[in-house]
């Protein structure tokens, strides 16, 4: 194989094949599967490295130290990206468009910048944060509505020194920032390797490689970043991770953030999963399910609210959630005893912590946890708000009018 156009023409190869069998696949399926057939987890990776090793050879750019260096640069609104991690970027500002065909006519490197403020159309100095990242451009894709869609690679950190747009294209002038030697973490890494275990389950992360990642590498800074990528967090949080240069710090910060003890409960939402609690003690049942926790969100201010405003009828859900509970339940009564959570409830409650924190939420609240439920997608409790109207997609439309 030369290149990644050889594995695009394989995949085209086995998408004509299995059509002659009646079998259609979509071409993004075809290129996954080439993917897979080569050993590689999907069609971005393997694009990223075969068109790094098809790349023409040319002059490396010169490693910014005392001095700064001007590079093409890409302001980004919603994305801050880490070195060592791959990225694919849509592009659609005309500034934004320039700079990249600069970048690819030249070294095929750019600096990354990250937005203050998403609403700004026309960044300049001001509107960005002052670390950034410079990139490596590994691929180039017009998109059918003229945007562009771009694979870059974070290479390191660089401090801004400027930032504008000259000649109808974006421009950096940077500098290399040093991040000093990491302390001994290994404690600390051991801890973050633990609860980002956790973290993953709660949010359905699928991350196969990275446990064997933290067994090969001890290099804090690399630990850190590896983590931070694969977080979902606000901008602003994400930013300061990228901004702490120091390599331990960083992994503290991270642990923090994956400490869900700094993440207060609300006293609505404190009330509402005693309640979960005592309808199932009510009826002697051995555990609280998911059932009990949606009853009782019915009767929390916030996600009645969500609920209401998604057109439900919270009688008729109410109705139907006693009917479950004293019905389809009836065997799990137990003679002493109190209720215990189920794993999925757990789940739920430990997820709404995490939607708090990546939302900004101070404390988590019953809507939290009303979205966290939908994630269950196999148990009644999220058939039965299907049932009544309520998606995701509406309990989303709902908060983002401020409902709840």
């Amino acid at each position: 194989m030369r290149d990644f156009r050889d594995a695009k023409a394989m995949a085209q190869t086995l998408r004509e094949s299995l059509t002659t069998k009646s079998v259609t696949i979509s071409h993004s399926e075809s290129l996954e599967l080439v993917s897979r057939m080569l050993g590689v987890a999907d069609w971005n990776t393997l694009s990223a490295l075969l068109h790094a090793e098809r790349r023409d050879p040319i002059a490396p750019a010169a490693r910014l130290k005392a001095t700064t260096a001007l590079y093409p640069a890409i302001p980004l609104r919603d994305l801050v990206p880490f070195p060592n991690a791959t990225y694919p970027m849509f592009v659609g500002r005309e500034k934004t468009m320039h700079a990249l065909n600069q970048a690819f006519e030249g070294g095929r490197e750019v600096v990354v910048v990250i937005q203050r403020e998403a609403a700004v159309d026309d960044p300049r100095f001001s509107d960005v944060y002052e670390i950034g990242i410079l990139a490596q451009l590994l691929e180039l894709e017009t998109l059918r509505d003229g945007t562009l869609r771009v694979l870059t690679r974070g290479l390191r950190r660089v401090a801004l020194r400027s930032f504008a747009a000259e000649s109808a294209a974006y421009q950096a002038e940077v500098a290399e920032v040093g991040e000093g030697v990491a302390r001994d973490a290994r404690d600390l890494i051991r801890r973050i390797y633990q609860r980002f275990q956790d973290y993953t389950a709660a949010h359905g992360i699928l991350v196969p490689d990275i446990w064997l990642f933290f067994d090969q590498t001890r290099d804090a800074g690399q630990i850190a970043d590896t983590v931070a990528t694969r977080m979902k967090l606000p901008i602003k949080d994400k930013y300061e991770l990228l901004a702490t240069l120091d390599p331990t710090t960083r992994l503290e910060r991270i642990e923090a953030l994956l400490d869900l003890s700094q993440r207060p409960v609300s006293a609505d939402y404190a009330a509402t999963k005693r309640r979960a609690l005592d309808h199932a003690d009510r009826r002697r049942h051995q555990y609280a399910t998911l059932e009990h926790l949606l009853l009782a969100l019915t009767e929390d201010a916030n996600a009645s609210a969500v609920m209401r405003a998604c057109d439900v009828d919270l009688g008729k859900l109410t109705q139907s959630l006693v009917q479950y509970l004293d019905n389809e339940l009836k065997h799990r009564v137990i003679e002493t005893g109190s209720a215990e959570p189920t794993a999925a409830f757990k789940r739920v409650d430990q997820r709404a912590a995490f939607l708090a924190q990546e939302v900004g939420y101070p404390e988590v609240t019953g809507v939290n946890a009303l979205v966290a439920l939908f994630a269950e997608t196999r148990s009644p409790a999220a058939r039965l708000l299907a049932e009544h109207g309520v998606s995701r997609g509406r309990a989303d439309k709902a908060i983002v009018r401020g409902l709840g």
